[in-house]
C-alpha cells in the first residue's frame, strides 16, 4: 500500500490504512520524541498522543505536505504543550531583599475531599472501562492499572507490538468517547 492511498482509506476509517500509517512512521515519530525527551516513556506516550491526534484529524491533512513531517509538526505541538503544563506548575520569583531564587511550589497534597472525588471518579472510570469489549478492557488494564510496558503487553497478550499500539490507541479513543457521552 502507498501512503497516499493509505491516507485516503484513513480518511474513510479503514483501520488497516491505520495500521499500515501507524507502522510506516512510529519508528520516525518515536526516534524525533526520544531525542527531544531523552527518555523512552515520555516519547511513546507522546507518539501514542502524536498518532491519536493525527488519526483523529486525518480528514484535516492537506496533501501538499509531506505526511511524515505533518505527524512531526503535531508531535512536536504535543511536546510544546507538555512542556508549557510542566513550567507553569513550578512558580517561581525573586526574592529582592537578597537576589536570591525562590521557587513556590504549591503544596499539592490531596484534601479529604481530593480523596473522596479521586475514588469516586475511579469508580466511574472503571464502570466505564466495563462498557469495552474485553480485549480493549484488557489492554487498558494491562497498560494503566498494572503498568505493564508496551512490549510486555506484547509478550502477555503474544501479538505484535504494533497491533499493541494501536489496539491501546483505539481503546483509549473508544473510552473517551463513553466518557464524554451525556449521561454516561
Amino acid at each position: 500500500m502507498e501512503v497516499k492511498k493509505a491516507i485516503e482509506l484513513a480518511k474513510q476509517n479503514d483501520q488497516a490504512a491505520f495500521n499500515y500509517l501507524l507502522d510506516k512512521y512510529w519508528n520516525d515519530v518515536y526516534g524525533f520524541q526520544l531525542k527531544r525527551t531523552e527518555n523512552e516513556n515520555d516519547a511513546e506516550d507522546i507518539t501514542i498522543q502524536t498518532f491519536s491526534k493525527a488519526f483523529d484529524k486525518i480528514d484535516n491533512y492537506n496533501d501538499k505536505y509531506v505526511f511524515k513531517t505533518w505527524l512531526i509538526t503535531i508531535s512536536k505541538n504535543i511536546h510544546i504543550d507538555l512542556v508549557r503544563k510542566h513550567k507553569s506548575s513550578i512558580n517561581s520569583r525573586i526574592n529582592e531583599r537578597n537576589d536570591d531564587i525562590v521557587y513556590d511550589i504549591p503544596d499539592e497534597s490531596p484534601t479529604p475531599e481530593d480523596k473522596i472525588i479521586r475514588e469516586q471518579n475511579l469508580a466511574k472510570l472503571l464502570r466505564d472501562i466495563k462498557k469495552l469489549k474485553p480485549h480493549y478492557q484488557e489492554v487498558i488494564n494491562l497498560r494503566y492499572f498494572q503498568e505493564l510496558s508496551y512490549k510486555d503487553i506484547s509478550k502477555e497478550l503474544e501479538e505484535p507490538i504494533n497491533n499493541v499500539k494501536v489496539k491501546l490507541l483505539r481503546a483509549k479513543k473508544l473510552l473517551a468517547q463513553i466518557i464524554t457521552k451525556p449521561n454516561a
